[in-house]
């Protein structure tokens, strides 16, 4: 029985981030990286959410707050809003992008820009910036032709209901 990947790109999670998870192969672009991370999230893969980390990220690492996140989490979905570079011929890019969760029966975003490098053949995570603050609390339902709550100034179907 197929079982789709916590990333939300509609493929089998075998055929997706598992094998990027497992160390079966390296994730091939900056994004699929990104995927494969907030799967580790989902799944509770803490392992290689470490591995994944570029050696400057590892300074500040904190393994328990990663754990708490992780497993505290109800993971609702990924958002993918735009990228740059990242492809499996640059040597660098950045994911932007929304993880949705439940925590203490709060709807949260974290919605970040991430930045990526390739280490030898392997895309690994550098840094991130929150978009637009602290998590957005979503506390009604958005209509299309709302602001976004990203803050970008567009109406939420042209930004993030894309």
């Amino acid at each position: 029985m197929t079982k789709p990947c916590p990333c939300g790109s509609g493929k089998d999670h075998v055929e997706c981030c598992t094998p990027y998870i497992s160390g079966e192969k390296p994730a091939p672009t900056a994004e699929a990286l990104m995927r494969s991370r907030y799967s580790a999230y989902v799944l509770k893969k803490l392992d290689y959410l470490k591995e994944s980390l570029a050696p400057e990220a590892l300074e500040g690492h904190d393994d328990s707050s990663v754990k708490e996140w992780a497993e505290k989490a109800e993971w609702l979905g990924l958002d993918i809003h735009d990228k740059w570079a990242g492809e499996e011929e640059d040597e660098a890019g950045i994911v932007e992008f929304t993880a949705n969760y439940e925590m203490d029966g709060e709807a949260l975003a974290h919605r970040e820009r991430a930045e990526f490098k390739k280490i030898g053949k392997n895309w690994r995570y550098v840094d991130g910036h929150m978009v637009s603050g602290a998590p957005i609390k979503k506390e009604k339902k958005i209509g299309r032709n709302e602001p976004c709550p990203c803050g970008s100034g567009k109406k939420y179907k042209k930004c993030c209901g894309k």
